[in-house]
């Protein structure tokens, strides 16, 4: 028997990749096209073979086929590495960004090229998010960003920004420095949207002192599918005896965790601490 498959979370995937997909394609007609911009990724390696051609070559390329050329590959490795319901729906959204970026009119908001970085950008990082927030992706890099995420539980965000410089400045070396160095304002505005929006690998760690832990526990282990360390503790002002529950859980889920605990306990006092550094076993529900 195959395993069954969960239609609802396959729609939620293909409808928020759908509309990051149509923002996407969308932004690069209105604002990077109009400013010039190469915004990182593969589609700013697609934009920068047709600028190429164009230039160089005096032909014409259609985005489509230089863009599904160029995610072959990566969607390969993503179907063996990642999932296959995925990789399919991601990849049905390439397709779906490249037709229509093609078919979309060229429609310039501004011409004050700052404007055009900056909210290009911001554009371009909600896209982004919304396909992943959804189970999905735009393609590209971000199969690069999740199978680093999913197995490695790395957040790689920051190295494929460096990467998509090093792309611009081959832009900036046969194009000009201008555009190269306003498109790295774009990306770093796109991938920090990214960092803000999407924040499934980043933790935090729980401190709650209470006098009812295995009601506690049970909000951590129904809401997030975590364990927790129990300790002894005494209130040094009222010298009365408390448990302390620590766990480690993801930033996504500790909002409704602490909701949770708080029903649980009305007297707790919890702290969330960010957690930057994690080391040993820790469950990490796939999105994928």
């Amino acid at each position: 028997m195959g395993q069954k498959i969960d239609w609802k979370k396959e729609s939620k995937r293909l409808i928020f990749g759908l509309i990051g997909a149509v923002i996407m394609a969308v932004n690069i007609k209105t604002f990077v096209r109009a400013g010039g911009l190469y915004p990182g990724g593969f589609n700013g390696v697609t934009l920068l073979i047709q600028t190429i051609c164009d230039r160089f070559f005096d032909i014409t390329v259609p985005f489509s086929p230089i863009s599904l050329a160029l995610n072959a590959i990566p969607a390969i490795i993503s179907f063996k590495a990642i999932g296959k319901r995925f990789t399919v729906i991601t990849s049905i959204l390439v397709v779906a960004t490249s037709f229509i970026t093609d078919m979309v009119p060229a429609i310039p908001i501004t011409e004050d090229i700052l404007l055009i970085c900056i909210f290009g950008g911001l554009i371009n990082g909600v896209a982004i998010s919304i396909a992943l927030l959804g189970g999905a992706s735009t393609g590209g890099t971000d199969f690069i960003a999740i199978y680093f995420a999913e197995k490695k539980k790395k957040d790689v965000w920051n190295y494929i920004l460096i990467g998509n410089v090093a792309i611009l400045l081959l832009a900036g070396y046969l194009f000009g420095w201008d555009k190269a160095l306003y498109s790295i304002i774009f990306q770093y505005t796109s991938t920090q949207v990214i960092h803000l929006l999407y924040q499934v690998q980043k933790k935090v760690t729980l401190f709650v002192v209470t006098e009812e832990p295995e009601a506690v526990y049970q909000a951590i282990a129904e809401v997030t599918n975590h364990s927790a360390t129990e300790f002894s503790a005494t209130g040094m002002y009222s010298n009365e005896k408390r448990k302390m529950i620590y766990s480690v859980v993801s930033t996504m889920e500790a909002k409704m965790l602490i909701q949770r605990v708080m029903e649980a306990d009305p007297k707790a006092f919890v702290n969330v601490v960010k957690t930057d550094t994690l080391i040993g076993r820790f469950y990490q529900k796939s999105n994928y």
